[in-house]
């Protein structure tokens, strides 16, 4: 997983609340296990006219012109701005996959539904959780200010826009060193690799006929 220490980026905002994980990645784009070519169909069903389907051409369809995605002004944006409670509904990982695919490193809200927030920090993005009206500001300046920017530093846990004063936001402690590191569930648990290399030899030797093979 990417290490998450400081970030310069463009902000995307999408503006609205309660936005729930089959609207950023539709149901029918879940039949992989991999991790990589959702971005594609990042808010599917709000990006385009058509419902799209596993392994369409994108240049077939034909996307919504006012849609934050497909507006000039937001290609490449690293940064997502959105609402209360964003990620709700389904578990599925797939939404956290699909934001990262598109190059999404960091989202902004008053709120998110929890298993999205943890899921987040297990695949690599900041999930930042600043005041309602702060948020509105945000939009404010999305709005008025194009190729409006946002710096955010997680070691000192702080969202900074060019000439402004730096906010700051709170983070669970081990969240932040996970991030900070790099570290997925799989290398979270590599990090006791000496433990459990001594509990496995430590069985074999008690039990050894439950490693004939």
């Amino acid at each position: 997983m990417q290490p998450f220490t400081t970030l310069e980026g463009l902000v995307v905002p999408i503006d609205r609340a309660n936005v729930n994980t089959d609207a950023i990645i539709p149901k029918q784009f879940m039949k992989s296990i991999s991790r990589t070519g959702y971005g594609v169909n990042l808010f599917d069903e709000w990006r385009y006219f058509d419902q799209g389907e596993p392994g369409q051409d994108i240049a077939t369809r034909q996307p919504r012109p006012d849609f934050p995605l497909n507006l000039p002004r937001y290609a490449g944006a690293k940064v997502l701005l959105t609402r209360d409670n964003f990620g709700c509904g389904s578990s599925r990982e797939h939404a956290v996959w699909a934001l990262l695919d598109y190059g999404i490193r960091a989202v902004i809200s008053s709120s998110f539904a929890d298993i999205f927030y943890g899921n987040c920090f297990k695949n690599g993005i900041l999930p930042v959780v600043l005041d309602a009206q702060v948020v509105q500001t945000m939009f404010d300046h999305v709005e008025a200010l194009p190729g409006f920017q946002l710096q955010i530093d997680l070691e000192g846990q702080t969202v900074q826009a060019h000439g402004q004063s730096p906010i700051r936001f709170d983070i669970d402690a081990e969240r932040k060193r996970r991030l900070l590191a790099g570290l997925d569930d799989v290398a979270l648990t590599l990090e006791q690799s000496t433990q459990i290399r001594t509990y496995e030899t430590g069985r074999r030797a008690m039990e050894p006929w439950l490693f004939h093979n």
